[in-house]
């Protein structure tokens, strides 16, 4: 599991706004949500091991999101294209934002250095914001175990 990130954002923070192009062709703002709970969840890279268990455990309790009255929204900074293809592989029933200028991720503070295999470069890290109804973050994972994560933020959605 990756090490945790200092994030600038923290609990009570007004949710940074967004536009963004999505999968299936369309384009949502955060503003759409005002008033719902949404779950943000920032992941490196379209159809990669750990991105797939999250994505898939977010789909496998989606009707559990969607009961909780939540809304679950993917980021990465992939090309829609890319998002196309991974949504449609995997059945994902939820939008996947493309990011491709990285203002969301830069805006959320989960663009930052990682390592891999010794290597140093510059990605998304995973980071999970649970927004409230009111815009503003009511829980941040900045720690992730992809195949577990959605049932944790089911349980916050519980509270």
């Amino acid at each position: 599991m990756a090490k945790a990130i200092s994030l600038k954002l923290k609990v009570g923070d007004a949710a940074p706004g967004f536009t963004a192009a999505t999968s299936g062709g369309g384009t949502v703002s955060l503003a759409d949500y005002l008033g719902q709970n949404v779950v943000l969840y920032f992941y490196p890279r379209d159809d990669t091991p750990g991105c797939t268990k999250e994505a898939c455990a977010f789909r496998d309790q989606f009707d559990e999101f969607k009961k909780a009255g939540a809304v679950v929204l993917g980021v990465s900074t992939d090309p829609v294209k890319a998002h196309d293809k991974f949504a449609a592989k995997f059945q994902l029933p939820f939008p996947l934002l493309a990011d491709v200028d990285q203002q969301i991720v830069a805006a959320y503070g989960v663009w930052g250095e990682k390592s891999f295999m010794g290597r140093k470069y510059q990605g998304t890290h995973r980071v999970t914001f649970l927004i409230g109804p009111d815009g503003k973050i009511k829980k941040i994972w900045p720690l992730v175990k992809p195949e577990d994560h959605a049932v944790e933020v089911l349980a916050a959605l519980a509270l």
